[in-house]
């Protein structure tokens, strides 16, 4: 890790935002499935991609989605468990936020999507919790895609090294990597907090 870090970019879901979809998607999609491969498979799919890409509205996505997985479910009874899968923000994500000192700056970058967004923003506080906000939905780019990581550098008029990313997904991890971003996996806040604690943005509690 490098000491020019000056920007920590948050991914939400599974690591400030609790997910509660995969035990869905592992009924609805059948045996055989681990949460990776769901994961993996979610990250990848033509459907989730257009609708987190803002190309596509809800309806059309659920009836995608369905039918490019198989699964079992009408598209409304879809639609219906997705929009409240995030169930909100872990215990002790505000307050580790809150604790990062002044001098960095705080940014989100998530692959989200009109269902999610504003319950993020208006359920959970998420807007006073960044000072930059990059919603997949509304800028038009996807992780792991290359394009997103150079469209947060590019908007925060940085360099790729002067950015830590905390997420969930090896996929977007990897990605991150390979665009100059010092990436790490986390799962969770208290995992987010080791990983700054360990580059000296935060200091450990006693």
């Amino acid at each position: 890790m490098s000491s020019s870090v000056r920007i920590i970019l948050f991914d939400l879901g599974g690591v400030l935002i609790e997910l509660q979809g995969i035990a869905d998607l592992l009924e609805w999609t059948g045996e055989g499935m681990t949460p990776e491969t769901i994961w993996h498979m979610w990250l990848t799919s033509p459907a989730v991609r257009a609708f987190e890409a803002g190309a596509i509205g809800p309806d059309d996505f659920a009836s995608r989605l369905v039918r490019e997985l198989g699964m079992p479910v009408a598209p409304e009874r879809f639609i219906e468990a997705f929009t409240m899968w995030p169930v909100g923000l872990y215990p002790g994500a505000a307050d580790l936020l809150r604790r990062i000192p002044s001098g960095y700056v705080r940014a989100m970058l998530s692959n989200t999507n009109i269902l999610h967004w504003p319950r993020f923003m208006e359920e959970m506080g998420i807007d006073g919790l960044f000072e930059h906000h990059f919603a997949s939905h509304l800028i038009g780019k996807l992780k792991p895609d290359p394009g997103v990581f150079e469209h947060v550098v590019a908007t925060l008029q940085c360099r790729p090294a002067d950015v830590l990313f905390l997420d969930d997904q090896p996929l977007n991890v990897e990605a991150a990597t390979a665009a100059g971003l010092h990436a790490v996996q986390v799962r969770g806040p208290h995992e987010a907090e080791r990983v700054l604690i360990e580059m000296g943005v935060l200091a450990a509690e006693a």
